[in-house]
């Protein structure tokens, strides 16, 4: 796909609203009984036992362990924290997850318990979920999470402009969230973008989204924030894989993707993963550019793990609940 002859160049795209408009609708439309067929397809491939302790254990590595209630403790942080860092205390051979994903006022305590493992800090701002706040306010949110030590930042854009077509507002603003994710000792917290792809209401949304997060400087684009149904789907995570594909065809930068929300099961995170290699490649497989966002993903994979080391299985209890 040639989008720099089908769509003008980036730089004139994001000059103005109209030509960031032009440009996101010249985009090839998305077949949605396509898209959900092959994804559907994907999604019955069978693996080997061999290849599926690699993914399990690939799988643990990529999950964004994440506790986002209103009643999130101190305490509470700090358990998740210490599971994130080791998962199964029985077994020593069992990867770390990728990060802990949490609210801006519980990085300190995350980051606390986490110290020095490898295990990144994630921390949700922009007026998460709903992203209805000024620009201002979801700004200062960003830069609390930072200052307080937060590796990674997954803002929510504004929905109600991106529907109503305020495409340039979207944009400037991921782009003031990358700002602020800067600080002048030269250290930057990774940003993930999240679209919330059940109130976009279409693929073609989901594409135009996926390319304008890229175009803005977003190091991920992320399905959803778990709060709204439906969350993260195979088709829509095919739509954004196919997107971060053709970016790196085009411009020859990578971005990540990251399902979140609905994710519960070994089974369906397999199906992700070979999803990912069977569209983007190898290159993808790697929790620096795929990440699930879960809670309760983490145990079936512990579990299913223990299965295949031991031949039984762990009762549902054996593991922490999160």
């Amino acid at each position: 796909m040639t989008l720099l002859s089908s769509a003008g160049s980036f730089t004139d795209a994001t000059s103005s609203d109209a030509s960031l408009h032009r440009f996101l609708h010249g985009l090839p439309g998305v077949d949605q009984v396509g898209v959900e067929q092959r994804a559907a397809g994907l999604g019955t491939r069978s693996i080997k036992t061999s290849a599926k302790e690699f993914a399990i254990d690939l799988a643990i590595r990529m999950v964004d362990l994440t506790t986002l209630e209103g009643s999130d403790t101190p305490g509470k942080v700090r358990a998740l924290a210490s599971k994130a860092m080791r998962p199964d205390p029985a077994d020593q051979t069992c990867p770390p997850v990728a990060a802990v994903c949490v609210y801006p006022d519980m990085v300190p305590f995350a980051k606390e318990t986490l110290g020095a493992s490898g295990v990144r800090v994630a921390s949700v701002a922009t007026a998460f979920p709903s992203g209805r706040a000024a620009r201002d306010v979801k700004l200062a949110d960003v830069n609390d999470a930072v200052d307080a030590g937060a590796d990674e930042i997954d803002m929510v854009i504004d929905r109600g402009a991106f529907l109503a077509g305020r495409y340039l507002e979207v944009y400037e603003e991921i782009a003031a969230v990358r700002e602020a994710c800067a600080r002048p000792d030269g250290r930057s917290a990774h940003l993930k973008v999240i679209f919330e792809t059940g109130e976009l209401q279409t693929y073609d949304n989901v594409r135009r989204a996926s390319w304008l997060a890229m175009l803005a400087g977003g190091h991920f684009i992320k399905t959803s924030t778990g709060k709204v149904q439906p969350a993260a789907t195979l088709p829509v995570t095919l739509v954004m894989l196919e997107a971060v594909r053709d970016f790196r065809e085009a411009t020859g930068q990578m971005v990540g993707v990251k399902p979140a929300g609905g994710i519960r099961s070994t089974k369906d995170a397999i199906k992700y993963l070979v999803m990912v290699n069977e569209t983007c490649g190898p290159d993808w497989l790697d929790p620096d550019w795929f990440r699930f966002g879960a809670s309760t993903l983490l145990n079936d994979l512990l579990m299913q793990r223990t299965k295949m080391t031991t031949g039984r299985y762990s009762g549902p209890d054996y593991f922490t609940l999160d």
